[in-house]
């Protein structure tokens, strides 16, 4: 491990190693001709806060898939969105190959002997499948996984059952999250934030300047 005050990184899942489920959703609108903005809100809610919205109780395990939608199908009714608002979720993990720059940038992490985890906002019902798209077990010794948890970001206890499990200050972690509101929320516990962008090398980049070469 180099000589960095850090001993551990802790990432997001979609829009770190997948293709930003964010992006496929404002991909989707400008593909039907609805506003993509009015998707994301309808679908996910205010995803800087942690609400009442159906998809934000969704993903803290406390309604089912089937249930959420049937809300979701009926706000984006009440808003007049005349598209089909989950024919994106169809692309969400097809948008793009794994980021296997970011898979390789974590194994070697491991190898240096920084302590990794994983902090995710998921839905219990997509777990084999997004478990499936890269090797979770080799990657990461915490997963803290929302939709178990019954917790989600951007609140911090989330972040808090991290650091908790790895025996980490949050002052000695890295934070990687696509949603700047995740981040904001991990840095106002310590933690060093990394926004994640459609070009990942530049997160990497980022990351190497704060650990060096480890």
């Amino acid at each position: 491990m180099a000589d960095t005050p850090f001993a551990a990184v802790l990432f997001d899942f979609g829009g770190v190693f997948t293709q930003s489920p964010f992006e496929v959703v404002r991909l989707h609108g400008e593909e039907v001709g609805a506003d993509p903005e009015l998707i994301l809100s309808v679908l996910f809610g205010a995803y800087d806060r942690d609400g009442d919205h159906p998809w934000h109780r969704l993903e803290r395990g406390e309604v089912g898939i089937d249930a959420a939608l049937a809300e979701i199908r009926a706000l984006a009714d009440a808003a007049g969105l005349e598209v089909d608002p989950f024919a994106a979720f169809a692309k969400f993990g097809t948008g793009g190959a794994m980021a296997e720059a970011m898979v390789a940038r974590t194994r070697r992490l491991r190898t240096a002997g920084y302590r990794t985890g994983l902090v995710t906002n998921n839905v219990r019902e997509f777990g084999e499948g997004w478990r499936s798209l890269i090797p979770v077990d080799d990657l990461f010794e915490v997963v803290i996984d929302s939709s178990h948890a019954g917790v989600r970001k951007p609140d911090p206890r989330i972040f808090a059952l991290a650091t908790d499990a790895l025996g980490v200050d949050p002052r000695r972690c890295v934070f990687l999250d696509d949603f700047p509101g995740n981040v904001a929320a991990a840095e106002a516990l310590g933690m060093t934030g990394i926004v994640v962008g459609s070009d990942r090398h530049a997160a990497i980049a980022a990351l190497d300047a704060l650990l060096g070469a480890g």
